[in-house]
């Protein structure tokens, strides 16, 4: 079901309403309605399509706490209340919310992955507010059709789990990246922020099976970011486009509360946009989802404003 954005999301103070150095979000944003988006194609400078995906049926699959279907709303909401800080000619467009109903996950996917794909043939980088993880397989969808079968695309995971269970059964917001793997070849992946806590020994063993790249929780710091930068640097080297999904629950609990699977041992918020900032930057990268807020579990709209703010950072430091 897709939903039509909305100026109710899109409210907040106003400094002024003709100096632009005094502008927020929420004037700034656009409203361009799916599947006929109705901007000027001419312009040449930056794009950004924000798109919401109201879903936390793979959460439920995955035995998770729901509640993640309510975050993009609150996400934009959130957003509307900061300052505009992008460069002059940069566009922001909200193109409205994906739904998914009557439990049909797999058909919501499919048609999040039209979306992106619209997104990217219209010249417009999409940025994905989910929903739980399983927004991502959605995101890939998009993804893989605007670019073709041949290219080499490079996953990159902020995330305390590598999400790649098994999927006999039904596929989660814990399988997509086992079932991207198995279905695509040109496929690589990279997760940052892995914790033994939240990973039994098998989705270790299938991770080396899968010839997946990834840093651990505990030799992630700010101290040793430089480290971390070169592995991915080096990742990125080998594929053609990268794309970057960041799961809130990669977030320390203590700054992160509002998510199905709080990590007291997870990162901290500074690291993460160090992350995010240096990820964004490199020319190839297609796109960006923040993934498993969940409002209904927050304290104090805490996970909220801080998935707003790392959206924040991503749009500033884009291509930078």
């Amino acid at each position: 079901m897709y939903i039509q954005p909305s100026k109710e999301y899109w409210q907040g103070r106003v400094d002024s309403e003709k100096d632009l150095l005094s502008f927020r979000y929420h004037q700034k944003v656009s409203l361009a309605e799916l599947p006929n988006l109705n901007i000027d194609q001419s312009k040449t400078n930056k794009n950004f399509g924000l798109i919401g995906f109201q879903c936390d049926e793979g959460v439920l699959r995955n035995k998770g706490r729901v509640g993640a279907a309510e975050a993009p709303d609150k996400i934009k909401m959130a957003m509307a209340k900061l300052p505009w800080h992008l460069l002059e000619g940069t566009n922001l467009y909200d193109v409205g919310n994906i739904k998914c109903e009557d439990e049909k996950m797999e058909e919501a996917q499919q048609e999040l992955g039209e979306a992106i794909r619209k997104l990217m043939n219209t010249n417009i980088t999409p940025v994905i507010l989910g929903g739980g993880h399983e927004t991502f397989y959605g995101h890939y969808l998009g993804i893989r059709k605007s670019i073709g079968p041949d290219a080499k695309l490079g996953m990159i995971n902020i995330d305390a789990h590598f999400d790649m269970r098994p999927y006999d059964e039904q596929p989660s917001s814990g399988t997509m990246f086992k079932q991207i793997l198995d279905e695509d070849p040109n496929c690589g992946y990279f997760v940052a922020g892995i914790q033994p806590a939240g990973n039994t020994l098998s989705l270790f063993e299938t991770a080396k099976e899968h010839r997946v790249h990834y840093l651990l929780e505990e030799d992630l710091t700010l101290a040793d970011i430089e480290r971390a930068k070169g592995q991915l640097c080096a990742f990125a080297a080998r594929h053609d486009y990268i794309m970057l999904t960041l799961c809130m629950d990669a977030v320390s609990s203590a700054y992160a509360p509002g998510v199905s699977a709080p990590s007291p041992f997870g990162l901290d918020p500074k690291l993460v946009r160090a992350l995010i900032r240096y990820i964004v930057s490199s020319k190839k990268l297609t796109s960006f989802d923040i993934s498993e807020v969940n409002p209904i579990l927050d304290d104090d709209n805490r996970t909220v404003v801080l998935a707003s703010h790392l959206i924040h950072d991503a749009l500033v430091s884009f291509h930078s």
